[in-house]
C-alpha cells in the first residue's frame, strides 16, 4: 500500500514539475487553441499563409540566441545590435546602389564586420556584468541604438557628405536616413526578396520532403546511438510517436500533390478534402532561406560536439569548474557573444530583405524582446535551450500573433486590440519564465542549505 501511494506521489510530482517546466509553452498552445474557437474571421487558408511568412522570416533570428543560453549567458538581449549591425550594412549597400546577389554578399561581409566587433565589445561587457548578463544587454541594447539613431539622424549629411537628393536621404535638409526605405526590386538592382526569389517550391511539397525527412534522421539518430552503445538516449515512446506524426502529414501532403497534379486516381477522401484546398493556396516556400534555417540548425549542433562546444557547456554549467578545468572563460564567453550577435545580423538580413522595406529607425526595435519570447515559448528557459525550443518557438508565438485579432474581437469586440495581447503575451513569457527561473534557483539554494 505505501509503495503504492510513493508510486502515485512520484507521478504526481513528476506530471506537476513538467507542467511547471513548460508551463509558457502550455499557455500559448492552449491560447492559439481558444483563438481557433472563437474565431470567424481568420480561415485555415489565411493562418497558414500568415504563418508560413513569419516562421520564414523570424526562425534564422531566434536560432542565434541557443549558443548563448549554452554558455551560461542567459537570454541574450542584445541581439538588437546584431540587428543594428545587419541594416547598416543593408543602408550602405542600398545608398551606394549594390544590388543582387552582388548585394546580398556584400551586406553578409560587412554586417559579418560590424557584428563581429559589437559582439566583441558585448562580450567585454557581459565578462565585467556576471549574473547579470540579461540586463547588461538590454541597457546595451538601448545605448546602441541610440549611437544608431546619432549616426544615421544627423551623422549622415551633416558630417559623413551624401547626396542631398539620393531618394534614401530626408529632402529638405539633406541629412540624415528617410524612416522608410524601399529596398527595390531585384530586376532593378534592389535587394528586395533577394533570397527569397532564388528559387521557391510548393508548400505541400515541401512540407511533404520534411515530414519524410525527419522521422528518417530519427531512426539514423537511433541507430548510431545504439551502435556506439548509447542507447539510453533513445527514446523509442517518442520515437515512434514523432514518426507517426510525421507520417501523416506526409499523407496528407502527398494526396494534396496527387489532387493538384492527378498523378494517380485516387478516390476522394473527405476528412483530407477539407483540408487540402487550403493547403494548394499557400504561398510557396523560398528553398534557399529554408536551407540557411537548416545549416544553423546543422551548425548549431555539429559545434556543441567539438571542443569549442564542450567549452560552451561546461561554462555555461559552472564558471569555477570550467576554470579550474583550464578552460578560459571569459574567453569562451566572448565568442559565443560574437557568434550570437553575428548571426542576429544575418537573420536581420533575411528579415527585412523578406519585407522587401527598412524601416530605418523602428526594424530593431523589437528583435530582442520578440525573440527571446519566442525561444521561451519554445520549452527553453534562462539556462537551457535547443534548436527544438527554437523552432517550436517561433511556430507558437507566430501563431499567436496571428490569433490576437480574432480574440481581441471575440473578447473585445476590437480587432485593433491585437497589438496589446501580443506585447502583453511575449512580456508575460518573459516574465513567467524569469519568475520561474528565480523561484527554481531558490529552491536549489535552501536545498543546499538544509
Amino acid at each position: 500500500m505505501l509503495l503504492g501511494e510513493s508510486k502515485a506521489n512520484f507521478s504526481f510530482k513528476g506530471i506537476v514539475s513538467w507542467v511547471l517546466e513548460y508551463i509558457v509553452t502550455i499557455i500559448f498552445v492552449l491560447f492559439i487553441i481558444f483563438g481557433f474557437v472563437v474565431s470567424e474571421d481568420i480561415s485555415m487558408n489565411q493562418f497558414l499563409m500568415d504563418l508560413n511568412g513569419r516562421v520564414f522570416r523570424n526562425t534564422f533570428l531566434v536560432l542565434s540566441l541557443v549558443i548563448p543560453v549554452i554558455a551560461g549567458l542567459g537570454l541574450n538581449f542584445a541581439i538588437v545590435i546584431g540587428a543594428m549591425s545587419g541594416q547598416a550594412a543593408i543602408i550602405i549597400a542600398r545608398y551606394s546602389e549594390i544590388g543582387g546577389i552582388n548585394g546580398l554578399l556584400f551586406c553578409i561581409v560587412v554586417s559579418f564586420f560590424f557584428a563581429a566587433i559589437c559582439g566583441y565589445l558585448t562580450g567585454i561587457l557581459f565578462n565585467k556584468t556576471r549574473g547579470q548578463e540579461m540586463i547588461a544587454g538590454m541597457i546595451a541594447g538601448f545605448f546602441a541604438t541610440g549611437i544608431y539613431l546619432f549616426i544615421f539622424l544627423f551623422v549622415v549629411g551633416a558630417i559623413i557628405k551624401v547626396q542631398a537628393t539620393h531618394p534614401m536621404i530626408i529632402p529638405d535638409t539633406g541629412i540624415g536616413i528617410r524612416g522608410s526605405v524601399d529596398l527595390m526590386p531585384l530586376k532593378n538592382g534592389g535587394l528586395k526578396y533577394v533570397i527569397d526569389n532564388i528559387y521557391k517550391i510548393p508548400f505541400v511539397n515541401a512540407l511533404l520532403i520534411i515530414s519524410l525527412a525527419i522521422p528518417a534522421i530519427m531512426l539514423i539518430v537511433y541507430y548510431i546511438n545504439k551502435r556506439k552503445g548509447q542507447g539510453y538516449k533513445n527514446n523509442p515512446v517518442s520515437l515512434c510517436f514523432n514518426a507517426s506524426l510525421c507520417i501523416v502529414i506526409a499523407v496528407i501532403m502527398a494526396y494534396a500533390i496527387n489532387i493538384k497534379y492527378a498523378f494517380i486516381k485516387i478516390p476522394p477522401i473527405p476528412i483530407f478534402d477539407t483540408w487540402v484546398p487550403n493547403l494548394l493556396r499557400v504561398p510557396p516556400v523560398p528553398v534557399v532561406t529554408g536551407l540557411l534555417i537548416i545549416a544553423l540548425c546543422i551548425f548549431t549542433v555539429l559545434i556543441m560536439k567539438t571542443k569549442l562546444g564542450q567549452d560552451f557547456r561546461s561554462v555555461g554549467q559552472s564558471q569555477h569548474i570550467a576554470e579550474v578545468s583550464g578552460i578560459n572563460v571569459d574567453r569562451t564567453r566572448i565568442i559565443a557573444t560574437i557568434i550570437s550577435t553575428v548571426l542576429a545580423a544575418w537573420g536581420q538580413l533575411i528579415f527585412v530583405q523578406n519585407m522587401g522595406t527598412l524601416n530605418t529607425y523602428d526594424a530593431h526595435r523589437q528583435v530582442g524582446m520578440f525573440s527571446v519570447a519566442a525561444l521561451l515559448v519554445g520549452g527553453a528557459s534562462t539556462s537551457r535551450a535547443s534548436v527544438g525550443n527554437a523552432i517550436l518557438g517561433v511556430i507558437l508565438f507566430n501563431a499567436m500573433f496571428i490569433m490576437s485579432p480574432a480574440i481581441g474581437k471575440a473578447l473585445f469586440g476590437d480587432p485593433g486590440s491585437a497589438e496589446y495581447f501580443r506585447t502583453f503575451m511575449a512580456y508575460s513569457a518573459i516574465g513567467l519564465a524569469l519568475g520561474l527561473h528565480v523561484w527554481k534557483e531558490s529552491k536549489k539554494s535552501k536545498i543546499k542549505v538544509e
